[in-house]
């Protein structure tokens, strides 16, 4: 995945994870929240998928 920055990527699922766990947050807010952690899993399972596939070609 040219141009995606995982560190950045789980980051930002720690801070969401802190977001939806304040009481203060909204249901909105939270159905947003986990759409948007949703897609951050996807890209950083396909980031780790393709690291382990150049792993195991060496």
């Amino acid at each position: 995945m040219e141009g995606f920055d995982y560190d950045r990527a789980v980051a930002e699922l720690e801070q969401i994870a802190l977001k939806v766990e304040d009481p203060s947050t909204g249901l909105g807010e939270i159905d947003r929240y986990i759409r948007r952690s949703d897609e951050l899993v996807a890209q950083c399972r396909a980031y780790l998928r393709g690291i382990r596939e150049k792993t195991e070609e060496l």
